[in-house]
């Protein structure tokens, strides 16, 4: 009996082994297919916006000053009178009416008379820039510091400002910053997300995931939330798999994928699916790695916090040493937050209504150590050469105290925001408020402005970093937005 197929009029007929071959692709295409579409991922054609390699690192439009970004986001909207913005005019007019404003209704309630800070404020570092008391650690850094006092927002609802600030838009539904970075730039690390976001030991913002989402990018370019404290769920490989079996079953569900996604040449939905699962499985050896900070020294721990007896600021403390390590091994986007919504208003957040000294009592030293820490560390090991510092929070507060309360109302009308780091003027001051710091008055400038100006930093345009959705060109400044270029290192 001859060897070779048969064939009916020169048609080959299926013999045994295409058969179970075929059948062996089929199924397992059938398998990724079911995954993919509970995952909502199913592309329904190709799509011509999204990278067809979605983890793998990508050259900016322009030269990059920075290669990465941390962005510390202090939930709550912390004030900036009794921070970073020191008003003289404020102490001198303490118990005052403001003037022009005596019939005031803030967000929440009627307001009160101006109200100094109940921190002092002193000048720090060669500069001499005036800080409060409440940040004595950070305050020692200004001379490394961009500030920018005249930040306004588009809303005094703290979900809707935290939304902005993440996304650029006070709605749900939008991607977020880091995730329009590492959809332009991807990751110089393969073993680890690009985009990694680090709640605070205490919960999440009020807005929760929408912080960190992809939104209409897909799906692989959404944050990864972990901490320190609480690490990547289900990673673990069961007891029941083997090492070996284990590394097996990847090996031959990868060649699958390969097969199946050259099926589908340029189908960059599928791509990025894929490497999404791929990516999960490296999360098994890469993340407990990235998280054991017992690698570190102890005059690290420290320096951090780690060891300080108030565990709010040993676990905010072990979340900033987590972003650094994280950031040495390649992550593109670290958003690392201060501050959590469950616990209630002011409680473990800077929502300071009702009694803002006692709250900030709280709040301060668990930011403070941890973060300036974390600053220095950068600086100290040379990564602030590519490193873009981002301090922010979703809108300010009043400079009157509430009616009948001991704390401040929100303000959205001017604020204080700091960068440090790759391309910014250190010490340099950007814009101001009024007298009192209730309104920007000069340099006005816009959150689309702050994330065009990031975004220039990472070597992208802000206009032309776009994603077609719903027949629309969408954009992170949505169709505002100009660089800070007087903020930025020339030459």
């Amino acid at each position: 009996m001859s060897n070779s197929p048969l064939s009916i009029d020169g048609h080959r007929l299926l013999d045994r082994r295409r058969f179970l071959g075929d059948a062996a692709g089929s199924l397992s295409a059938l398998a990724l297919s079911s995954l993919l579409a509970s995952d909502g991922a199913l592309a329904s054609g190709v799509s011509r916006d999204a990278p067809a390699s979605p983890t793998s690192a990508r050259s900016p439009q322009s030269t990059a000053r920075a290669k990465q970004v941390l962005m510390i986001f202090c939930s709550g909207a912390c004030s900036q009178l009794d921070t970073w913005d020191y008003k003289p005019e404020l102490i001198a007019h303490h118990d005052q009416p403001l003037p022009g404003d005596a019939e005031l209704v803030s967000f929440q309630s009627v307001a009160g008379n101006l109200t100094r800070s109940p921190y002092t404020f002193r000048p720090r570092g060669e500069c001499g820039k005036w800080t409060s008391d409440l940040l004595p650690r950070l305050g020692e850094l200004v001379d490394d510091m961009c500030f920018i006092h005249s930040m306004t927002a588009k809303s005094n609802t703290h979900g809707p400002g935290e939304n902005q600030m993440s996304t650029g838009f006070t709605l749900d539904g939008f991607p977020s910053i880091g995730a329009w970075t590492t959809y332009a730039l991807g990751s110089e690390s393969q073993d680890l997300p690009a985009f990694v976001a680090i709640p605070d030991p205490r919960g999440v913002p009020q807005a929760g995931p929408n912080n960190w989402s992809n939104g209409f990018l897909p799906a692989v370019f959404q944050g990864t939330a972990f901490s320190a404290n609480r690490p990547i769920e289900n990673i673990a490989r069961p007891e029941t798999v083997s090492r070996s079996t284990d590394d097996a079953t990847r090996a031959f569900v990868r060649s699958l994928n390969e097969r199946h996604l050259a099926s589908f040449p340029g189908d960059s939905e599928l791509a990025a699916r894929i490497a999404s699962y791929e990516m999960a499985a490296r999360l098994q050896s890469s993340a407990p790695e990235v998280a054991d900070l017992s690698r570190e020294s102890i005059s690290t721990l420290d320096r951090y916090g780690i060891n300080d007896p108030n565990t709010l600021t040993a676990g905010f403390g072990r979340n900033c040493l987590l972003a650094r390590r994280l950031l040495e091994r390649g992550v593109r986007f670290v958003q690392l937050f201060n501050g959590a919504y469950a616990m209630g208003e002011g409680v473990g957040n800077w929502d300071g209504h009702k009694q803002l000294k006692s709250d900030y009592d709280r709040h301060g030293p668990v930011l403070d150590q941890p973060a300036a820490a974390l600053l220095a560390d950068l600086k100290a090991r040379g990564m602030l050469e590519d490193v873009l510092v981002v301090w922010c929070t979703e809108f300010g507060r009043m400079p009157v105290f509430q009616k009948g309360a001991q704390g401040r109302d929100h303000n959205p009308d001017g604020f204080t925001v700091w960068l440090a780091g790759a391309g910014v003027k250190a010490p340099y001051s950007y814009g101001a408020t009024d007298a009192f710091g209730h309104r920007a008055v000069e340099k006005v400038t816009t959150i689309y402005d702050l994330h065009a100006t990031i975004l220039h930093l990472l070597g992208l345009e802000h206009t032309q970093l776009t994603f077609t959705h719903n027949g629309s060109q969408r954009r992170l400044t949505d169709v505002h937005g100009k660089v800070l270029d007087e903020i930025l290192v020339t030459g």
